[in-house]
């Protein structure tokens, strides 16, 4: 008896001094039901490359792509320049926020393939809690770091086509045409590359698809999935690759600014004065600046902070000292003589062709696209332009048109995994995973072509009708006597320099 009584005594104080330790023993959990996936929060680090990224490429327009064009004028037009730069970037922040952001990245219901719709106009239901997906499973940014990003390229594009007619534009017609511009290109066009529903949309679309056991859920599931395919930008559906912006950005505004020179006509004294640029000084400090800054615009548009990052980020480093090179050598091999303009533009060029494809190639494949842009563009811009005369004051369209072209092109080629590419992601295939998907070569190269081709009627027939447009109304160029005193004072009733 004593036995048993100090056995249940030990047990019972070994009972109890467990459930002062472990009081969850103390009864039997009930199984609870399956809560949702905790929604992604942002990481900070990405956040804050992101912001960097942002006021990188703000520092590509002003003051990067303004030095760089005001060098190349004549002095007379200097302050044109810097202020017709500085007035786009200015407006269209504005536009961006107030309809731009909606038009480019929100569902355009019946038109959504070419063009989103004013959900989110004047940033309605955006805060602070907000966020968009990148392009990995499970990773977002604010809402907010997004737009001022997007924001920027929409500032810089078409600062770039003035380049095409400087120092002959009226400052009115180019403000109103800035406006028309951005709002029936641009913005359509940012769309129609970049407007999709993110990885995780998709990744989960075909994860209830794979999950489907009867006929009825999987023709549910596959409709689901048909429905976040369709929910895209017309080029985005079709699989065509653009990084950073090689249709978006430069074929779309050289293209536009090809055909405002054609339109406006040539210079007064172009082909028999010397229309000399006025300080290569500054040419060089604004190609620097555009070379530091494209690291934001390429590494950027990544929207996160790892190892595509930083391939996109050397790619721009060694794409643009090939096309740099390659432009020195070829002219010094033409021409006698080694040119600074000839080596900042062939910089230049290397960045505009590695744009689409700085995320896609590997570092080797940037290498020789950049070699090869530095002498194609080098071509475009001195052989071809002086044998059909037209006047492409600062080289726009030999540059970011041709450039533009040969890397949107080349990214069809470069992408490929043999070649050192990273190959095509698949979120279809192992929802939650980034998987390379099937590629093959000859059908993305057609499926890069048409959102060239698309880009170019696009961007050059809605162009020529919007310069036409304003040419009517409120008239596209300066007086003879304006123009052969300078923009500076005829427009602006100032100088660059007063010495």
């Amino acid at each position: 008896m004593k036995l048993r009584t100090a056995l249940t005594l030990g047990l019972g104080g070994a009972a109890l001094a467990l459930l002062l330790v472990e009081p969850s023993l103390a009864q039997t959990p009930v199984p609870e039901a399956a809560s949702p996936p905790p929604s992604p929060i942002p990481n900070k680090g990405d956040t804050a490359w992101m912001l960097i990224s942002s006021a990188l490429v703000l520092m590509m327009s002003v003051p990067g792509l303004a030095l760089f064009y005001g060098g190349l004028v004549r002095t007379k037009n200097m302050l044109s320049v810097l202020t017709q730069v500085f007035a786009i970037v200015a407006i269209v922040g504005l536009l961006w926020v107030f309809y731009g952001y909606s038009l480019a990245f929100t569902n355009g219901g019946g038109i959504n393939d070419f063009v989103g719709g004013f959900s989110k106009a004047f940033l309605k239901g955006v805060d602070p809690n907000s966020v968009v997906a990148t392009f990995s499973n499970g990773v977002v940014i604010p809402e907010y770091v997004y737009i001022c990003f997007q924001m920027t390229f929409a500032m810089i594009t078409p600062a770039l086509i003035v380049g095409a007619f400087a120092e002959r534009m009226k400052f009115s017609a180019l403000v109103v045409f800035m406006i028309l511009w951005v709002t029936l290109i641009y913005f359509p066009m940012a769309h129609m590359v970049w407007y999709w529903g993110g990885p995780d949309v998709v990744a989960g679309a075909a994860k209830a698809l794979a999950a489907a056991t009867d006929d009825a859920s999987k023709a549910s599931a596959q409709a689901a999935l048909d429905a976040v395919n369709k929910d895209a930008g017309f080029l985005f559906q079709k699989g065509a690759l653009d990084f950073a912006g090689g249709t978006v950005v430069h074929i779309n505004a050289g293209i536009a600014g090809f055909v405002g020179c054609l339109i406006m006509g040539k210079r007064i004294g172009y082909g028999r004065d010397l229309l000399a640029p006025h300080s290569l000084t500054m040419t060089m400090i604004g190609a620097s600046l555009l070379w530091v800054g494209w690291f934001g615009f390429n590494a950027g548009s990544n929207l996160e902070s790892n190892g595509t990052t930083a391939l996109a980020m050397i790619n721009t480093f060694v794409a643009t000292c090939g096309a740099a090179v390659a432009w020195l050598f070829a002219e010094w091999a033409i021409k006698g003589k080694p040119s600074l303009l000839g080596m900042v533009s062939g910089a230049i060029a290397g960045l505009v062709a590695v744009t689409p494809a700085s995320g896609f190639a590997g570092p080797m494949g940037s290498i020789v696209l950049g070699l090869v842009a530095g002498v194609v563009c080098f071509i475009m811009c001195s052989t071809v332009k002086n044998a059909i005369g037209y006047d492409d004051s600062l080289d726009v369209f030999g540059v970011h048109c041709v450039g533009g072209i040969l890397g949107a092109l080349a990214t069809g080629i470069l992408v490929d995994p043999s070649l050192g590419g990273v190959g095509i992601p698949d979120y279809t295939t192992k929802p939650g995973e980034l998987v390379v998907g099937t590629y093959d070569m000859m059908s993305q190269l057609i499926i890069q072509a048409e959102a060239v081709g698309l880009t170019l009627l696009w961007s050059g027939i809605g162009s020529a009708i919007l310069y036409k447009l304003v040419d009517l109304t409120i008239g596209l160029r300066v007086t003879q006597e304006e123009e052969r005193e300078g923009l500076d004072i005829a427009d602006h009733g100032e100088r660059a320099y007063n010495y």
